[in-house]
């Protein structure tokens, strides 16, 4: 991140806001007081239940899909021609209470949404009204993605909080199954979508510690990431792998004398992908937090689906140890690397390549993005530079893939701290007010699938100097069959042509909006789910609030013509 000398105590706070570490009475402050319910006018007035056979219909199941993770839609899911796009207008819009960022990304099975908030909130809603069947109360923010599948009883839901809680619900009632602790360090929490193959359901746990760590009285760090294997039906404890082997221990003191402890980190942000053929599930880990550095950060990691067992292991950048103390004030607790914190925020893609081939695409906040061969452990096939890189930058929460192309947008975002006042600038909670620099980031690109090469890049069309809008896009990117639809800081969802890149529909989704439920709503930023596109309808969350993005807490559904 880009900031001015004074603002960067006050930009690791919002990092802490953003994980829960320190209040924000609209973010984080959200999930320690009451919440309100929903108006009873809100409520769908036939709450049935679901059709005997929801996945024979148009749906979205998890974060990309399917197992494969590469957010592609086929055209009997979509039902929506790349014609029909520029006809889009608003269907309805829902409102999510007692949030200042729509973070959880909806899942449409068998007509219905299921979607989690920061309020700790999950809900079950009618995709074509909006109206809610059900509402649960976690007690902790629920940000990933929901999985469905098949029960004795009907079908349930999955999903995992910040408390690093999995959960399994009915999904008909919103009735409670059973509720598993994947983790049980205070740091640990579940922000990639649990991924279901079979009866198993596989758990990415990743940390906070990351932000937790910077506080010099802090004996930083002894978080590992994992990977839990559950059983679907009862949420039992089948395996566990920890991304890396050793267990921390103490190393040296910092200046102010306390304890170190390492190796840490490498937590797996994003949901992980399930390969059936090889009987592999592959994850994508994060940086370390403290000394010394371990072979298993920043890397694609296959482990066996029945065991846990560690198949291979490839790291793409080495050497990466950082926590937030290394931008502060006080950096005693700063890894000796300081950074450059070039995480995997987003899941391996698989797909299939001329020939009978295959590669496992990773898309990194280096801004680089690597093929390798999952039929070779791992071999490298090409790698891709898109963007600059950074703390924020490169490639945040995901890339999209057809038959052809991947398809992967570009953060690279730039925020200075400001004097309060500043034409553009957002008002923290906290302290000072941000800026994002209308300059630098976005973008979005179209790489060939079996050699990396550029087919077309598509440059954010700019702010027009508007002060405080950005061009970064880092929400995740969604692709049907002639069409890719990407989000920007800039509160802008934009649908290319896959063919050439051009820009077939734009849509401001800021500004207020009347909800199906009646509470108060806006749009702001879009940033880390992309958008789901199911039956003719393309759903997408719309607000931010972060440092300097705009706050908001709406999901909203577009339709042709509105219908």
């Amino acid at each position: 991140m880009k900031v001015i000398e004074d603002g960067r105590t006050s930009v690791v706070y919002a990092l802490l806001v953003l994980f829960g570490v320190a209040s924000n009475p609209v973010i984080s402050g959200a999930q320690d007081k009451p919440t309100p319910m929903l108006l009873s006018d809100a409520m769908c007035r036939d709450a049935g239940a679901m059709v005997s056979d929801p996945m024979a219909k148009p749906h979205w199941n998890g974060w990309g899909a399917d197992l494969s993770q590469r957010r592609f839609q086929p055209a009997e899911m979509a039902q929506l021609a790349s014609s029909d796009v520029s006809k889009f207008k608003l269907k309805w819009a829902f409102g999510l209470p007692a949030v200042g960022r729509a973070v959880g990304q909806p899942a449409v099975i068998g007509g219905r949404i299921f979607i989690g908030s920061q309020a700790g909130k999950v809900y079950s809603l009618d995709a074509n009204s909006g109206c809610a069947f059900w509402e649960f109360d976690a007690g902790a923010a629920v940000r990933t993605a929901m999985t469905a599948s098949r029960n004795s009883r009907g079908w349930s839901i999955y999903f995992g909080d910040e408390h690093a809680f999995a959960y399994a619900m009915d999904a008909s009632t919103g009735q409670l199954l059973w509720k598993t602790h994947v983790e049980d360090h205070p740091a640990a929490m579940i922000t990639g979508a649990p991924t279901l193959s079979g009866t198993t359901l596989f758990v990415p746990i990743s940390s906070k510690e990351e932000f937790t760590g910077s506080d010099s009285r802090y004996p930083c760090c002894s978080f590992r990431g994992s990977l839990v294997a559950l059983e679907a039906s009862t949420g039992k404890i089948l395996w566990k792998s920890y991304t890396i082997t050793q267990e921390a221990k103490a190393g040296g003191k910092n200046e102010a004398g306390v304890q170190m402890m390492g190796p840490s980190g490498a937590g797996v942000w994003s949901s992980p992908t399930v390969d059936v053929a090889k009987r592999l599930v592959y994850v994508t880990t994060g940086d370390n937090y403290s000394d010394p550095a371990t072979d298993s950060s920043d890397a694609i990691m296959a482990f066996r689906m029945d065991s846990g067992e560690l198949a291979w292991s490839r790291q793409i950048t080495s050497g990466d140890a950082y926590n937030m103390a290394c931008g502060s004030r006080e950096p005693m607790n700063c890894p000796r690397a300081k950074g450059p914190d070039y995480d995997f925020g987003s899941s391996a893609i698989l797909v299939d390549l001329p020939g009978g081939k295959r590669a496992l695409i990773g898309a990194q906040k280096s801004g680089v993005v690597t093929a390798l061969d999952p039929d070779r452990e791992g071999q490298p096939l090409w790698q891709k530079r898109v963007g600059r890189g950074g703390v924020m930058g490169g490639i945040e929460w995901g890339a999209a893939a057809d038959r052809n192309n991947v398809y992967v947008a570009v953060s690279d975002v730039a925020i200075t701290a400001v004097p309060d006042g500043t034409p553009g600038s957002q008002k923290s909670f906290f302290g000072p007010s941000f800026l994002l620099d209308g300059k630098s980031g976005g973008g979005l690109y179209a790489l060939k699938l079996e050699t990396g090469e550029q087919v077309w890049h598509t440059p954010h069309p700019g702010c027009n100097e508007v002060p405080g809008c950005s061009p970064a896009q880092l929400a995740a990117v969604t692709v049907i069959p002639g069409v890719v639809f990407s989000g920007g800081l800039d509160g802008h969802l934009r649908a290319y042509s896959t063919e050439d890149g051009r820009i077939l529909w734009d849509v401001d989704t800021k500004g207020d909006y009347r909800t199906v439920d009646g509470v108060a709503a806006h749009g702001g930023s879009i940033d880390g789910p992309g958008p789901v596109i199911v039956d003719g309808v393309v759903y997408v969350n719309s607000g931010y609030g972060f440092v300097g993005t705009m706050p908001g807490n709406v999901l909203l559904a577009y339709s042709v013509d509105g219908r």
